[in-house]
């Protein structure tokens, strides 16, 4: 006890006085609140600049430095180098744009500090209802039940271990898949995203158990090749258990005929896993919901409230009709996580339904933004970016130098710059280096993949900020470099 009392002050992380503290923190709100106003003033992308990148190279602090001196290397070195995806012209991969609203709610949330693991505190009940809401959202009845994860890998990851520990036949998580009667397949698309993959390769089954079932010409999975698929596999001794509907692919935002594949999945007792981290949402957009019609017959979906909900990231949510199989694929209960009568842990425990058993406060930015602006308003913004990328299209289609690679069914538009003469490799290096000149002058995102065997650029617009005459830049560019570098004394090839 005496060494107690003879020891230096005890330390703390909070400021000695607050003041100081106070008046950085209100600069730097003053600060954010510019940097997103201003953002159609700023280059969607930008190298960052050698001095810069040697910052990161930094050993480690050991000494403390002045708050204000913190933030300003984060103002130099971070906030002036984003990657993009709150610019209006950001249309790389699938990201969604932000919003204010969020990032204030990121903030509370890590000021109020809670661990959504579970336990009986608010944050916890609103993360709840947040999953209700995403419920509600996409049509799920009452009673069905979810998670808030960090996004769609992690989505469909928890709702394919649900799936397969529900088909396996045996009690997998006690004794393992090698102790199967038969082999399981998955089935996805030839189109699904990689995430699959990885899914089934963590599950233990491996890449072989994942069977990819060929697309037709609308790139939408063919039925018919599923069925046969499905029967090939009972034939062969192997246990057909999940398919995987995609609402909205990765490369061109095709929706599978959800309801057709829903039939199929009844006739062959197969549980029916929808990702829907692309287009779930459409579902609240009141123009475009029939595209998504079917949804409500999944045994679970996966979505992503950091895209067409425009979360900060991370936001994903996976949803599972029968809450008591959810809950029976990840459930420990150790005995230093007990339920209690009364008191912080008299409530469900919220980990029991994933891996995680720390868990940040997802729900807090998806709640408030709904509460300021109403999901009608994220439904007539998901409409809006349908409409964008349709006029996207009716530009290409009259452009005589570009051409649309694949039919456009939601707000994903694929084409190319067109150049008679060119050989394959070199019209895919040419179009390579129109994405890249539009990305190096800050003109504009877009990424690149490939279609029907095609290399083409792919315009993906779920951005709120995004306005028709951003795109009309892009087309005018595409063209203006197109001729640029064909002209090049020495053209890409």
């Amino acid at each position: 006890m005496d060494g107690w009392r003879n020891a230096g002050a005890e330390e703390t992380l909070d400021p000695g006085d607050w003041e100081p503290v106070r008046a950085l923190s209100h600069r730097i709100m003053d600060d954010a609140i510019d940097h997103l106003r201003d953002v159609r003033d700023r280059p969607v992308w930008r190298e960052i600049r050698r001095g810069v990148r040697a910052a990161f190279d930094a050993p480690l602090p050991r000494a403390p430095l002045p708050l204000a001196d913190v933030y300003r290397e984060v103002a130099e070195t971070v906030m002036a180098y984003p990657m993009g995806n709150v610019h209006p012209r950001f249309w790389s991969w699938y990201m969604g744009a932000g919003n204010f609203t969020g990032a204030l709610a990121d903030f509370l949330a890590a000021v109020q500090g809670s661990n959504l693991g579970g336990g009986n505190h608010a944050a916890a009940s609103m993360d709840r209802q947040v999953v209700d809401w995403c419920r509600q959202m996409v049509g799920f009845p009452v009673g069905a039940g979810g998670s808030l994860v960090s996004g769609g890998s992690m989505a469909n990851l928890i709702a394919l271990a649900v799936a397969r520990n529900v088909k396996a036949g045996i009690d997998v998580r006690e004794q393992g898949v090698a102790a199967l009667p038969q082999p399981l397949v998955f089935y996805a698309s030839d189109q699904a995203h990689s995430c699959h993959r990885k899914a089934v390769e963590a599950l233990g089954h491996g890449n072989q158990a994942l069977r990819r079932v060929a697309t037709g010409a609308d790139l939408r999975m063919d039925v018919d090749a599923l069925r046969s698929a499905v029967a090939e596999d009972r034939a062969a001794g192997r246990l057909p258990a999940v398919v995987i509907a995609t609402a909205g692919t990765v490369n061109t935002g095709a929706v599978d005929d959800l309801r057709a594949i829903a039939d199929v999945a009844v006739a062959e007792e197969l549980w029916l896993h929808i990702d829907g981290c692309i287009g779930a949402l459409i579902a609240i957009a009141p123009a475009n919901a029939h595209r998504v019609t079917g949804l409500e017959r999944a045994d679970s979906i996966a979505l992503d409230p950091h895209k067409w909900l425009h979360a900060p990231f991370e936001a994903g949510c996976v949803l599972v009709r029968d809450q008591a199989v959810h809950r029976a694929a990840f459930a420990v209960t150790p005995e230093y996580l007990e339920t209690t009568p009364r008191g912080l842990a008299a409530a469900e425990w919220l980990y029991d339904y994933g891996l995680q058993t720390t868990r940040g406060f997802r729900a807090l930015k998806i709640w408030m933004a709904l509460k300021q602006h109403g999901v009608e308003a994220f439904g007539r913004l998901i409409d809006q970016n349908i409409a964008q990328a349709r006029y996207l299209a009716e530009l290409i289609a009259v452009e005589p130098a570009l051409e649309l690679t694949a039919p456009v069914e939601i707000n994903i538009v694929c084409f190319r710059y067109r150049a008679d003469g060119l050989a394959r490799p070199a019209l895919k290096a040419l179009n390579i280096e129109i994405m890249l000149r539009l990305q190096e002058q800050g003109t504009a995102a877009l990424s690149d993949t490939t279609v029907y065997d095609e290399h083409c650029l792919r315009v993906a617009i779920a951005n709120h900020r995004t306005r028709r005459e951003d795109l009309a830049l892009l087309v005018q560019e595409c063209v203006r470099i197109g001729r640029e570098v064909s002209e090049e004394p020495c053209p890409v090839s």
